[in-house]
């Protein structure tokens, strides 16, 4: 489990192909990586992935195919990527529950700046739209966001500066392809309200 609280703006330094998915090598600049063991779990760009290698401020990761064909992000040598360790019980929870199981893959429709903040847009899948709500939590590459607008499967929110230089967030532009996690409650409510069909 995460938070959605980022701890470190990293990037892919190597992308390689092996047995149809991929291994990262990511590199950090202010994550320490002397608590992780290959085993644990880090969230990159708002994806659980499963740390196998540990080399100073480098670590690998493999990447399914079918973790890369339900996100975005994970295949561009050299892009920006947001990570946060897994959660210890004794941690403060200063974003909410994330799984880091992205649910889809959203596209940026604005990003505006308003001064003191900046709008963001995104249209989300239809299939994801029920599941976010005004004053709802989502997560967007990793990072808890609280949703301010919702017009159909479009939904919109502020970022602050502080957001904005702590993640990668700042990068985006209409047209961006972004990792979507809906708030954990709501799935769960979703599937009681369907009983046991």
């Amino acid at each position: 489990m995460f938070s959605g609280i980022i701890a470190d703006i990293g990037s892919i330094k190597q992308v390689i192909v092996r047995d149809g998915g991929l291994r990262l090598e990511i590199e950090t600049s202010t994550l320490g990586l002397d608590d992780v063991l290959p085993g644990d779990s880090i969230a990159v760009n708002g994806v659980c992935l499963t740390v196998v290698k540990i080399d100073g401020r480098h670590f690998c990761t493999d990447v399914s195919r079918e973790t890369l064909n339900c996100t975005a992000g994970l295949d561009a040598p050299g892009a920006p990527v947001n990570l946060e360790k897994a959660l210890r019980l004794a941690d403060r929870l200063g974003g909410h529950m994330v799984s880091g199981h992205v649910d889809g893959v959203g596209e940026v429709v604005a990003f505006t700046d308003l001064g003191e903040s900046w709008k963001l847009s995104v249209r989300a899948p239809q299939a994801l739209a029920k599941f976010i709500a005004v004053k709802g939590s989502i997560t967007i590459n990793g990072v808890s966001l609280t949703v301010n607008q919702v017009s159909g499967n479009e939904f919109s929110l502020n970022l602050i500066p502080h957001t904005l230089s702590m993640t990668n967030l700042k990068n985006l532009r209409a047209g961006s392809h972004v990792n979507l996690e809906v708030d954990l409650i709501a799935r769960y409510v979703e599937r009681m309200m369907q009983g046991t069909q």
